[in-house]
């Protein structure tokens, strides 16, 4: 069990909200506080967005600034990384977050479909949120939901409007976007490793596929994401309490395949991230 697996939290995104899952975070204060477990269960890495107090997304930098400082207090040495989706906002609001200089942020490199709607992700804006991310020092987390978008990735990180190393999230199983398929998936990730060698990766499923791609991903040696925003349940009938309860979950799954949660210090050095401050 020498392996390190960088564990993802995806701690809540736009739905479900409460009436699904009480122990959905959304407050600062919850969403530090379910953070916080997270962290203590293995998760070194979280990604992040913010909700209004009706439990709408928000684009509020305000608000991404009060979590950030409480995960810097709480959760030492844990990367954070901001969403730059669709649900943070329409255009450039999207990243109006990003000079708070988190660690990391999400960067899709092109437009898919979604179940009732289309993720728009236009080349200038595309570009635009790459260059403020060189800008204030961000790292992209680049979420390919087709293969176009690893080539994309590829390319921007040639020319210099990605800084190398790159990191690539696989998403799978969202409805009308790329469906769970073991040969798709081990094909993404041969493409990955023959156009950019040095590049980490991590494997996101949704709802019931989650600890699918979670396996998937430890047996071809990547890393995993779960938590509320993709998936409310430990299993086909009962309710995740928690994001710990989730993490946890995938910490069982790396010991079953050799594996072990990475810390936060080996995250970072996979992710080739600075240290954390001492602050």
């Amino acid at each position: 069990m020498t392996t390190p697996c960088i564990i993802t939290v995806a701690i809540t995104g736009s739905v479900p909200r409460k009436k699904d899952n009480p122990a959905l975070p959304v407050s600062v204060a919850e969403q530090v506080e379910s953070t916080q477990q997270a962290f203590e269960a293995g998760a070194t890495l979280v990604h992040l967005h913010v909700r209004n107090d009706d439990e709408t997304t928000s684009s509020d930098p305000e608000r991404f600034a009060r979590v950030l400082a409480g995960l810097r207090k709480h959760c030492p040495g844990m990367i954070v990384q901001f969403s730059t989706g669709g649900r943070s906002g329409t255009g450039h609001e999207r990243g109006g977050m990003l000079p708070l200089k988190p660690d990391m942020a999400s960067l899709a490199t092109g437009s898919v479909n979604f179940p009732s709607r289309i993720y728009e992700n236009s080349p200038e804006l595309v570009d635009w949120l790459a260059a403020e991310m060189i800008k204030y020092g961000v790292k992209p987390e680049v979420e390919a939901f087709d293969l176009s978008m690893i080539f994309q990735a590829v390319t921007m990180a040639r020319d210099g409007r990605i800084k190398a190393p790159l990191h690539v999230q696989f998403v799978m199983g969202i409805k009308n976007a790329m469906p769970v398929d073991r040969e798709v998936f081990e094909f993404y990730v041969r493409t990955l490793k023959r156009l950019a060698p040095d590049a980490t990766w991590t494997g996101a499923g949704i709802g019931k596929d989650q600890f699918t791609l979670a396996r998937w991903s430890l047996e071809l040696g990547g890393h995993c994401r779960t938590g509320m925003e993709d998936n409310v349940r430990l299993d086909r009938d009962t309710l995740a309490p928690s994001n710990a309860a989730l993490v946890a979950r995938v910490a069982e799954l790396c010991a079953e395949h050799g594996r072990r949660p990475a810390t936060a210090a080996e995250a970072r050095k996979l992710l080739s991230l600075p240290a954390a401050s001492a602050g």
